[in-house]
C-alpha cells in the first residue's frame, strides 16, 4: 500500500501516462474554451447557480484528484513527477471546495474573485501551456 508514495524514478510508467493523458485533455478543453469563449462564460455562470451540477462536477474533480494523489504522490526526480503531483492535489483542494460552497458563495469566488469573463483568455492560456508542457514531456523519447 504505501508503495504509491514511492517514487518509481524520475520518468515511471506512471508518470508517463499521467502526462500524457492530463497534458491531451489540458491542451483540447483549452482550444474548446478559446474557440467558444461566450458559450464557456455562460456554462461557466450556469454552473456556478447549479446546486447539483456544482455538487457533481465538484465530486468528479475530489475524484479525479484522490486517483492522481493516490497512484501518484512523487515529490521528487525532477519536475513532471512534481507536477503531476501538484495537479491532483489542487484537483482535490478545488473539488472539496466547491462542494461546500454554495451556488452564491461559488459564484462570488469563480466569476468574482477570479473575474473570470475578465481574465479569460489568461484562465485559458494556463492550462493550454500546462498541457503542451506535459503532452511533449509525456512523449518525449527517452534518453539513452
Amino acid at each position: 500500500m504505501l508503495d504509491a508514495f514511492v517514487s518509481e524514478g524520475p520518468t515511471s510508467s506512471r508518470t508517463i501516462f499521467l502526462s500524457r493523458l492530463i497534458g491531451l485533455y489540458c491542451i483540447l478543453i483549452s482550444l474548446a474554451k478559446l474557440s467558444h469563449k461566450q458559450a464557456t462564460v455562460e456554462m461557466a455562470r450556469a454552473l456556478v447557480h447549479s446546486a447539483p451540477m456544482l455538487f457533481v462536477v465538484s465530486l468528479l474533480a475530489v475524484v479525479a484528484g484522490l486517483a492522481i494523489i493516490l497512484s501518484h504522490n512523487i515529490w521528487s526526480g525532477g519536475a513532471l513527477p512534481v507536477i503531476v503531483t501538484l495537479i491532483g492535489w489542487m484537483a482535490l483542494v478545488k473539488g472539496t471546495i466547491f462542494l461546500f460552497l454554495s451556488p452564491e458563495a461559488a459564484y462570488e469566488f469563480f466569476l468574482g474573485v477570479y473575474r473570470y469573463e475578465e481574465l479569460f483568455y489568461l484562465y485559458a492560456a494556463m492550462p493550454l501551456l500546462l498541457g503542451i508542457y506535459l503532452t511533449y514531456e509525456g512523449f518525449k523519447p527517452a534518453p539513452r
